[in-house]
Protein backbone atom coordinates (compact mmCIF):
# COMPACT_ATOMS: atom_id res chain seq x y z
CA UNK A 1 0.00 0.00 0.00
CA UNK A 2 1.06 3.83 -0.99
CA UNK A 3 1.43 5.98 2.05
CA UNK A 4 -0.97 8.61 1.90
CA UNK A 5 0.85 12.39 1.72
CA UNK A 6 -0.26 12.96 5.33
CA UNK A 7 1.55 9.10 6.54
CA UNK A 8 5.03 10.62 4.73
CA UNK A 9 4.64 14.37 6.14
CA UNK A 10 3.81 13.26 9.97
CA UNK A 11 6.32 12.52 12.58
CA UNK A 12 9.63 13.60 13.83
CA UNK A 13 11.13 17.02 14.43
CA UNK A 14 9.34 20.49 14.00
CA UNK A 15 12.86 21.52 12.71
CA UNK A 16 12.76 18.85 10.15
CA UNK A 17 11.38 18.39 6.46
CA UNK A 18 11.23 14.95 7.03
CA UNK A 19 10.14 13.64 4.10
CA UNK A 20 8.23 16.07 2.71
CA UNK A 21 11.01 16.42 -0.15
CA UNK A 22 9.63 12.73 -1.65
CA UNK A 23 6.93 13.59 -2.62
CA UNK A 24 7.61 16.74 -4.67
CA UNK A 25 7.23 15.18 -7.80
CA UNK A 26 4.31 13.46 -6.82
CA UNK A 27 2.39 16.49 -7.25
CA UNK A 28 2.41 16.36 -11.19
CA UNK A 29 -1.95 17.37 -11.29
CA UNK A 30 -4.44 19.56 -9.87
CA UNK A 31 -5.80 16.54 -7.91
CA UNK A 32 -3.31 15.97 -6.27
CA UNK A 33 -1.71 19.59 -5.49
CA UNK A 34 -5.92 19.96 -4.07
CA UNK A 35 -4.94 16.56 -1.71
CA UNK A 36 -1.93 17.94 -0.36
CA UNK A 37 -3.47 21.42 0.06
CA UNK A 38 -6.16 20.01 2.42
CA UNK A 39 -3.18 19.32 4.75
CA UNK A 40 -2.42 22.95 5.16
CA UNK A 41 -5.85 22.78 7.63
CA UNK A 42 -4.23 19.98 9.79
CA UNK A 43 -4.53 19.78 13.08
CA UNK A 44 -0.76 18.58 13.20
CA UNK A 45 1.60 21.35 12.96
CA UNK A 46 4.46 19.12 11.80
CA UNK A 47 2.06 18.11 8.67
CA UNK A 48 0.93 21.79 8.22
CA UNK A 49 4.25 23.00 8.15
CA UNK A 50 5.68 20.09 6.05
CA UNK A 51 2.67 20.55 3.71
CA UNK A 52 3.13 24.44 3.44
CA UNK A 53 6.36 23.65 2.25
CA UNK A 54 6.12 21.31 -0.49
CA UNK A 55 3.20 23.60 -1.80
CA UNK A 56 6.04 26.55 -1.82
CA UNK A 57 8.25 24.70 -3.39
CA UNK A 58 5.48 23.16 -6.63
CA UNK A 59 4.29 26.39 -6.68
CA UNK A 60 7.78 27.80 -7.68
CA UNK A 61 6.75 26.07 -10.97
CA UNK A 62 3.56 25.60 -11.14
CA UNK A 63 1.93 28.48 -9.32
CA UNK A 64 -1.23 27.89 -11.39
CA UNK A 65 -2.20 25.17 -9.04
CA UNK A 66 -2.87 27.93 -6.33
CA UNK A 67 -5.76 29.66 -8.80
CA UNK A 68 -8.10 28.04 -6.84
CA UNK A 69 -6.68 28.18 -3.67
CA UNK A 70 -6.57 31.90 -3.43
CA UNK A 71 -8.88 32.66 -1.01
CA UNK A 72 -7.96 29.85 1.54
CA UNK A 73 -4.15 30.76 1.27
CA UNK A 74 -5.37 34.80 1.98
CA UNK A 75 -7.81 33.27 5.33
CA UNK A 76 -4.82 31.37 6.38
CA UNK A 77 -2.84 34.22 6.40
CA UNK A 78 -5.70 36.10 8.76
CA UNK A 79 -5.45 33.16 10.98
CA UNK A 80 -1.55 31.26 11.13
CA UNK A 81 0.53 32.02 14.46
CA UNK A 82 3.05 29.35 13.80
CA UNK A 83 6.26 30.64 12.56
CA UNK A 84 7.18 28.13 10.43
CA UNK A 85 3.61 28.38 8.83
CA UNK A 86 3.76 32.19 8.05
CA UNK A 87 6.76 31.78 6.38
CA UNK A 88 5.60 29.82 3.47
CA UNK A 89 2.79 31.97 3.99
CA UNK A 90 4.70 34.68 3.23
CA UNK A 91 5.62 33.85 -0.27
CA UNK A 92 2.28 31.65 -1.18
CA UNK A 93 0.69 34.81 -0.88
CA UNK A 94 2.72 37.05 -3.41
CA UNK A 95 2.52 34.18 -5.97
CA UNK A 96 -1.45 34.90 -6.17
CA UNK A 97 -3.18 36.95 -8.74
CA UNK A 98 -5.03 38.89 -6.94
CA UNK A 99 -7.53 41.67 -7.40
CA UNK A 100 -7.12 45.48 -6.43
CA UNK A 101 -9.00 45.09 -3.02
CA UNK A 102 -7.44 42.09 -2.05
CA UNK A 103 -4.03 43.09 -3.22
CA UNK A 104 -3.77 46.01 -1.03
CA UNK A 105 -5.04 43.56 1.53
CA UNK A 106 -1.86 41.17 0.81
CA UNK A 107 0.11 43.99 0.85
CA UNK A 108 -0.43 44.94 4.01
CA UNK A 109 -0.52 41.76 5.87
CA UNK A 110 2.83 41.54 4.53
CA UNK A 111 4.01 44.86 5.38
CA UNK A 112 3.03 43.85 8.97
CA UNK A 113 4.95 41.26 9.10
CA UNK A 114 8.05 42.56 7.58
CA UNK A 115 8.14 44.97 10.22
CA UNK A 116 6.82 43.13 13.51
CA UNK A 117 9.83 43.15 15.20
CA UNK A 118 8.15 40.22 17.26
CA UNK A 119 8.27 38.16 14.18
CA UNK A 120 11.06 35.64 13.60
CA UNK A 121 13.95 36.39 11.16
CA UNK A 122 12.86 33.94 8.44
CA UNK A 123 8.82 35.08 8.61
CA UNK A 124 10.34 38.59 8.05
CA UNK A 125 12.84 38.13 5.57
CA UNK A 126 10.30 36.04 3.65
CA UNK A 127 7.50 38.96 3.72
CA UNK A 128 9.99 41.49 2.46
CA UNK A 129 10.57 38.84 -0.51
CA UNK A 130 6.91 38.26 -0.88
CA UNK A 131 6.61 42.23 -1.15
CA UNK A 132 9.43 42.47 -3.75
CA UNK A 133 7.28 39.67 -5.64
CA UNK A 134 3.81 41.79 -5.51
CA UNK A 135 5.89 44.65 -6.95
CA UNK A 136 6.23 42.83 -10.06
CA UNK A 137 2.84 42.25 -10.22
CA UNK A 138 1.79 46.52 -9.57
CA UNK A 139 5.22 48.44 -10.14
CA UNK A 140 2.89 51.02 -8.93
CA UNK A 141 3.79 49.79 -5.50
CA UNK A 142 7.83 49.94 -5.45
CA UNK A 143 8.07 53.32 -3.81
CA UNK A 144 5.94 51.71 -0.75
CA UNK A 145 8.57 48.97 -0.74
CA UNK A 146 11.92 51.26 -0.56
CA UNK A 147 9.70 53.08 2.19
CA UNK A 148 9.17 49.57 4.01
CA UNK A 149 12.78 48.81 3.34
CA UNK A 150 14.28 51.51 4.72
CA UNK A 151 12.66 51.45 7.69
CA UNK A 152 13.57 47.69 8.82
CA UNK A 153 17.19 48.16 7.33
CA UNK A 154 18.47 50.64 10.39
CA UNK A 155 17.51 47.63 12.87
CA UNK A 156 20.82 46.03 11.54
CA UNK A 157 19.66 42.41 11.46
CA UNK A 158 22.35 40.94 8.98
CA UNK A 159 19.44 38.02 7.48
CA UNK A 160 16.99 40.86 6.75
CA UNK A 161 19.54 43.37 5.49
CA UNK A 162 20.87 40.96 3.20
CA UNK A 163 17.74 40.78 2.16
CA UNK A 164 17.08 44.00 1.85
CA UNK A 165 20.60 44.89 -0.44
CA UNK A 166 19.59 41.64 -2.99
CA UNK A 167 15.96 43.35 -3.91
CA UNK A 168 17.63 46.93 -3.98
CA UNK A 169 20.03 45.40 -6.94
CA UNK A 170 16.90 45.10 -8.72
CA UNK A 171 15.85 48.14 -8.64
CA UNK A 172 19.33 49.81 -9.73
Amino acid sequence: MVPSFEQILAGGDLRSIGRSNAIIADINSQENFDQLFKLLFHTDRIVVMRAADVVEKVTIKHPQYLVSHSKEVVDLCNVAENKEFKWHLALLLSRLHLKNREFKKAWDLLALWAKDKTNSRIVRVNAIQGLFELVSQKSSFAQHLKKILSEIEIENIPSINARIKKIRKHFE
